[in-house]
């Protein structure tokens, strides 16, 4: 299981976004992981004054990932590639690489995106 950038953020915050299900699913899982991309989307996010966090970018993520259990799942280029070589119906270049990561390695994503199945 990987989450996305937006599930990784509501499951910090501990925000009411992500359901019950996900939640047991994010609970039950032997390992979840977030792609080293989402550090990335977050420091971009916060240097653009989109999104404050309590910390530095680089400390807040590695508290989330401790505090949850969750593991770096490192951007490679085959993620990169395979990324690039999706279909155009996701545009967000984020979400790609997400895609391909959990694509590469046979992982649910836990997104409420739509455009994810296709």
């Amino acid at each position: 299981m990987i989450v996305d950038t937006c599930a990784l953020l509501w499951l910090a915050s501990g925000a009411k976004k992500l359901s019950r299900a996900a939640l047991k699913e994010i609970n039950n899982a032997a390992v979840v992981y977030v792609s080293a991309i989402s550090g990335f989307e977050i420091c971009l996010k916060t240097s653009r004054g989109w999104l404050e966090l309590s910390h530095l970018v680089k400390a807040w993520f590695e508290q989330i990932t401790e505090h949850h259990g969750l593991t770096i799942l490192p951007l490679g280029l085959d993620v990169c590639i395979a990324a690039a070589k999706l279909p155009p119906i996701h545009d967000d270049p984020f979400d790609r690489f997400i895609i391909a990561a959990a694509k590469l390695h046979d992982l649910t994503v836990v997104i409420r995106d739509e455009q994810f199945e296709k």
